[in-house]
């Protein structure tokens, strides 16, 4: 905000043009270890992934993603709107799908003789975290990777969440990672801090040209890229991403560990911010009378998935008192 604040009577060229996007398409290119990259900024995760698909996908093409991905339950058919079928794989309530199901995926496809009657996968969708708050190791990812590689279909990472992934102590994975493993993945701000703001990064040169017209029609172009860049500047200069993430998470952590030893099942084991735990529906009740938080799934009858989310806004002191409920409630 401050640095908003302070560039506010600043006239700057439009539309991605500014000397401010272009300072931040340098740092990172700089945390990705690769300047060959192309970056462009978003207002939010769901433009990002409907740019990035129209562009890898033909029109009787579709892209293989997790039965929990986000873009198969939580983004209201925006990909399907665009006339490109989801192509969901069965997955655990970690939310992943592996190298494995990538290749069966494929290998269903084009030993099918009917397949010139089918839509044809051509890339992998995947969430880091999931939409459960788990994370790919690096040695999942460079095994999707060579999967991807070896079947000729893009790897593209939705990383709206990517700052929790980023800072979980059971993370092993870079941007340069990133960066050297997908074609394409956006780093994720509005949920990890910004105001507004996804940093779509291209990797594969296969997806770069024109890509300007598709974020274009879209409508999905900032008029005033500086808008978003400087929030990226604030957030990736000094690990700020990572110090206001890994804060989130130790808040989650802490909730998870306290469900868990007041008897509460968690649905998913998750090391990142959110957490999914099952509560009986009278239970619910009350904590609905004093605390927001998501609904999931109903379990049955009686119980529902709920999940708590913390954020690098989250307050030491109201953890204290949500961990003191959940002790003591009944």
């Amino acid at each position: 905000m401050d640095l908003l604040v302070a560039t506010n009577k600043e006239d700057t060229v439009g539309y991605g043009d500014d000397h401010y996007t272009k300072e931040v398409t340098e740092l990172i290119k700089q945390q990705c270890n690769n300047d060959n990259i192309d970056v462009y900024l978003f207002v939010g995760g769901t433009p990002a992934n409907i740019a990035f698909l129209k562009q890898a996908l033909r029109p009787h093409q579709g892209v293989l993603c997790a039965s929990f991905g986000h873009i198969n339950c939580h983004e209201a058919g925006a990909i399907e709107a665009t006339g490109h079928k989801v192509l969901p794989l069965k997955c655990g309530q970690e939310g992943k799908i592996t190298a494995d199901q990538v290749e069966a995926a494929w290998l269903d496809h084009y030993t099918d003789g009917n397949q010139m009657h089918m839509v044809q996968p051509a890339g992998v969708y995947i969430s880091q975290t999931t939409e459960t708050g788990a994370i790919y190791s690096k040695k999942e990812l460079m095994d999707l990777s060579q999967e991807c590689k070896k079947r000729e279909l893009f790897l593209y990472l939705d990383g709206a969440r990517l700052g929790y992934a980023l800072s979980s102590k059971d993370n092993d994975v870079s941007l340069e990672d990133l960066a050297h493993l997908t074609d394409g993945f956006y780093i994720g701000g509005t949920k990890c801090g910004a105001l507004i703001g996804e940093a779509m990064v291209l990797v594969n040169d296969k997806y770069k040209k024109d890509f300007f017209y598709i974020v274009k029609q879209d409508g999905a172009l900032l008029a005033k890229g500086r808008l978003a860049a400087l929030q990226f500047k604030g957030l990736l200069t000094n690990n700020v991403y990572t110090k206001i993430c890994g804060k989130a998470n130790e808040y989650g952590q802490q909730i998870a560990t306290t469900l868990k030893a007041n008897g509460f099942t968690m649905f998913a084991d998750s090391p990142t911010n959110q957490q999914f735990v099952v509560f009986d529906n009278k239970r619910l009740k009350e904590f609905e009378k004093k605390y927001n938080f998501a609904f999931w799934a109903n379990k049955d009858e009686n119980n529902t998935i709920i999940r708590i989310c913390t954020s690098w806004s989250t307050k030491k002191e109201d953890v204290k008192e949500l961990l003191k409920d959940i002790s003591e409630s009944k």
